[in-house]
């Protein structure tokens, strides 16, 4: 048996979800489908977190990608593809991409590379570069960026 929610119970516990950390409308909706709410509660619930704040798009759009990047060392690449499976608008995604300033982006991209290069055991050149840009890649940094630094790194 499901607990059931009145639609000012399901508000009050929403805005706690929502105020202890910046959130989607996609986590919304699956925390609202999960307390078993119908389509119209939902649609009220939702009015009503954004009409008082609880709810920002472009906040949470712009905390993600701040905190992924100095956190978890994330590349613009994979920051973009974490945010479009969010369902992001294009508008929110660039400004949280330019939440990211160039010079941090190239410094921690520099030292994420070197780090790895040196932490990668591998006696085979090849395998090594391979390794490396895998990791890069992985971190979703371009490989233009990527290219240029195995071969900085080879000198």
């Amino acid at each position: 048996m499901h607990k059931t929610y009145t639609v000012e119970e399901a508000k009050r516990k929403l805005e706690h979800y929502c105020s202890y950390q910046d959130r989607c409308h996609d986590e919304v909706e699956q925390k609202l489908k999960g307390m078993n709410m119908i389509q119209q509660a939902s649609d009220v619930i939702i009015a009503h977190l954004i009409e008082h704040n609880f709810l920002n798009e472009e906040r949470f759009a712009k905390s993600f990608a701040r905190g992924k990047f100095r956190i978890k060392k994330w590349g613009r690449i994979r920051i973009k593809n974490e945010l479009k499976l969010r369902n992001i608008s294009k508008y929110n995604l660039d400004a949280a991409l330019k939440e990211i300033p160039d010079d941090e982006y190239f410094s921690a991209f520099d030292e994420l590379a070197e780090k790895q290069w040196e932490n990668i055991r591998e006696s085979d050149i090849q395998k090594k570069k391979k390794k490396l840009f895998d990791f890069l890649m992985r971190k979703g940094f371009e490989s233009n960026l990527i290219y240029n630094k195995i071969s900085e790194l080879c000198k």
